[in-house]
């Protein structure tokens, strides 16, 4: 009797178990399709604004190659773990002499894509978003007023400030019609930035400064149109300039100048040191005779 009564608790108990396994196992699985979904649509978004804000500079989806390929289809062209590896290091790709990368390279005015320092996330928020297979055409003409070179110029050398205090260009950047030494060596040469980007593509860039180096300075620091407007009609200008071969002759005559100048000051420190060897030789001859 005990042992039919102990086997019924028992028995009940199980029952009771194993709904309880069902229902959370049940819970659990609406929760995560629940949570797949939503964030799904979130992180599209969240990638369209991304791409907005980093992308358009260099980048349509359907409206034709800018600096870089049209991204029309590119989830069906690629996969998403060479997409992964592409966005998040193309600096990485290129320097191990990925095939596609370096394809790409090659038909794109050999102009590489910049490393965005972009999150894990933004990463896939980018994805998610191309597979969307949204549309994105050619960016409209920032409605910049008319540059002046000339003071596109002097903000580039420093010559004059920034309004809102960012570093001269001259810093990193080198670029024909500066002088001899042409600026910095930190960032790529700009003399061929304006043919490279175009009109339009420059002036996006130069309104949103999409890489990660500028943003960091830039989005604290930002140009003002008018500085936008001087700094396009400087590039334009200097891409066509070219470097004059003034620089070449004046580049030589500070090496030939600085070689001359190293030769004069090792002969003075030599004969210095043999003066004063010498001395003390002839102290001790004279004590000997």
């Amino acid at each position: 009797m005990r042992s039919s009564l102990s086997c019924s608790i028992r028995l009940r108990l199980a029952k009771k178990a194993l709904a309880a396994v069902l229902v959370v196992g049940l819970g659990s699985v609406t929760i995560a399709s629940l949570a797949q979904a939503h964030p799904l649509a979130q992180t599209a978004g969240e990638g369209e604004a991304l791409f907005q804000s980093k992308c358009t500079p260099c980048h349509t989806i359907g409206g034709g190659r800018l600096v870089g390929p049209d991204l029309e289809g590119v989830t069906a062209r690629r996969t998403k773990e060479w997409l992964t590896k592409w966005i998040s290091a193309p600096d990485q790709m290129l320097a191990a002499k990925d095939p596609i990368a370096t394809q790409l390279l090659q038909e794109n005015n050999n102009v590489p894509m910049p490393n965005l320092a972009l999150t894990e996330t933004e990463v896939a928020a980018l994805i998610a978003y191309f597979e969307t297979n949204p549309t994105v055409l050619p960016p409209q003409q920032p409605a910049l007023p008319a540059g002046n070179a000339a003071i596109g110029r002097q903000l580039f050398t420093g010559a004059t400030r920034f309004q809102n205090g960012g570093p001269p260009c001259m810093g990193c950047h080198s670029i024909a019609g500066i002088g001899a030494l042409g600026g910095g060596a930190l960032g790529p040469d700009l003399t061929p930035a304006f043919n490279k980007y175009g009109d339009v593509g420059l002036a996006t860039f130069l309104n949103t400064v999409p890489t990660a180096t500028m943003n960091a300075v830039w989005t604290r620091q930002p140009l003002t149109p008018e500085e936008q407007a001087d700094l396009w009609a400087f590039l334009q200008e200097a891409s066509v300039a070219g470097r004059p071969i003034q620089a070449l002759w004046q580049l030589s005559a500070l090496a030939v100048g600085g070689m001359i100048l190293l030769l004069i000051l090792g002969q003075v420190y030599w004969r210095r040191r043999l003066v004063a060897v010498r001395r003390p030789l002839v102290a001790r001859s004279r004590i000997s005779s």
